[in-house]
């Protein structure tokens, strides 16, 4: 139960509570109570010793009147009544005088997609600290070129509560872990860096056994000596293939900000009014899916409270849906999807994405490479940027190669993806059979506000796209 974080040890009375809340929703569309407990913790390993080691604990309450397509939300991190009623009183300005009736609450599901337990109990504080000591010690001793080790060990635990008007509550329990690596290598003047993380919500456990944190080390170190090969990316217009499981970063950027319904009721989205139109190459399908267990993008229930959902996006190459919340899915006459997300009380809810993926097609990885005349394979990326308007894109490869005549060739560096979304899914002709999501490191920004996210692919061929590099 949530008392003991919300009600037993505060001065809020739940029978009040839900009074006050009911009186400042009347003659409103919809809203609602949302009250959060979290715990975090972050440790970092880097030259050598530990440089960081934080313990944190946040609470508050977020209140949110909805009229029509105004918001009203007020928020505190106090946690009494004299702050709820401020806030009522803040939030029914937003009302004027409307006569709304109430939004049924969302349906209700027993599904549970991770544990309840709080991940951060697992260890002690020692025990991480000696952890991180001894992935950077296996780092260093791996090759005598590495040069710095960076290594990080984070978890969170959320307890949230959500209140409806009439006396309707949803809770969640919410863990999230991630290990992170990271390892520069250098030879000479020259030095590059490789990282790999990997995470959930679950516990520790997982990714603190010899075998998954010297895996990541490996993987990391891999890339770095990779990189310190690299030539000059060529540029140009080319075939690109693209690998699977994290490389789906690329499509939740270009294309799934671009069906996230606030976007499309607004029509400032390149694929708004759409629906049942083609908007990728056959083959293509693209889904949403919040219910995969333990996955770093899952929710049990959204933030607010609706159930999460396995939503089809693109089928085939043809539009078929948007990612809702509550008052876009109202306002657009569609259902809310499960994807109502907000980075924490003090922030409102909007359509965000969970697990974002492309599906698998029949094709075989090595097959897809030996169809390219001339181009690249990006196998990994950092960060990307769009502009949802126009969809355009720009991403940077920090592991890719050059392709000739189906032959995969020398790594390349300071390679960058340019292009839109509309358009980069109409090119896709071949789809790999080897789908994989990425290993849990998402987080997606939107409007200032970050939650952790998943994606993933299939190997994929575009037939056109343009590289920015340094030559020819």
């Amino acid at each position: 139960m949530t008392d003991s974080y919300f009600f037993s040890r505060t001065d809020l009375d739940r029978n009040r509570t839900q009074s006050i809340l009911d009186n400042a929703l009347m003659g409103a569309d919809d809203g609602e109570l949302y009250l959060e407990y979290g715990q975090s913790e972050a440790f970092v390993f880097d030259d050598n010793r530990l440089k960081a080691a934080n313990f944190d604990v946040t609470q508050g309450f977020g209140l949110r009147t909805v009229c029509g397509e105004s918001t009203g939300y007020a928020h505190a991190s106090e946690l009494s009544e004299a702050a709820l009623k401020r806030a009522a009183s803040a939030v029914q300005a937003v009302k004027s005088g409307a006569g709304g009736q109430i939004a049924d609450g969302p349906s209700r599901t027993n599904a549970k997609l991770y544990p309840d337990e709080n991940p951060l109990g697992d260890m002690a504080f020692e025990a991480k600290t000696k952890l991180l000591e001894e992935i950077n010690d296996y780092a260093r001793a791996k090759d005598p070129r590495v040069r710095q080790v960076s290594c990080s060990l984070s978890g969170s635990w959320e307890a949230i509560e959500i209140i409806r008007p009439g006396g309707e509550i949803i809770r969640d329990f919410r863990p999230l872990v991630r290990l992170n690596v990271s390892v520069t290598a250098g030879e000479g003047d020259r030095q590059e860096s490789g990282s790999y993380g990997a995470g959930g919500r679950e516990g520790y456990a997982r990714f603190i056994s010899p075998d998954a944190w010297q895996g990541q080390v490996d993987e990391a170190l891999r890339q770095a000596l990779i990189n310190l090969e690299a030539e000059d990316a060529p540029a140009g217009e080319m075939e690109v293939v693209l690998g699977s499981g994290w490389t789906g970063v690329l499509l939740h950027e270009a294309v799934g900000h671009g069906l996230e319904g606030d976007f499309n009721r607004k029509k400032t989205s390149a694929f708004a009014d759409r629906l049942g139109e083609r908007v990728a190459a056959p083959g293509v399908t693209v889904i949403d899916d919040g219910t995969i267990s333990g996955r770093r993008g899952s929710l049990t229930v959204d933030d607010e409270g609706t159930p999460t959902s396995q939503t089809v996006l693109i089928e085939d190459g043809i539009l078929k849906g948007y990612l809702q919340d509550r008052l876009n899915a109202r306002l657009m006459g569609m259902r809310a999807t499960g994807n109502g997300r907000r980075e924490s009380f003090a922030h409102q809810p909007m359509p965000r994405m969970t697990n974002t993926f492309m599906t698998a097609g029949d094709h075989d990885p090595e097959e897809i490479l030996k169809s390219v005349k001339d181009g690249i394979y990006a196998v990994n990326f950092s960060g990307g940027q769009v502009d949802i308007t126009s969809g355009k894109f720009v991403f940077n490869c920090t592991e890719a190669y050059r392709v000739k005549s189906g032959k995969v060739g020398a790594p390349i560096k300071n390679a960058a993806l340019i292009g839109d979304g509309p358009s980069v899914l109409t090119k896709v002709s071949m789809v790999g059979n080897d789908f994989a999501l990425d290993p849990g490191i998402g987080v997606c920004g939107k409007a200032g506000q970050g939650v952790p996210v998943g994606v993933g692919q299939p190997t994929i061929k575009i037939d056109a796209l343009t590289v920015g590099g340094a030559g020819g």
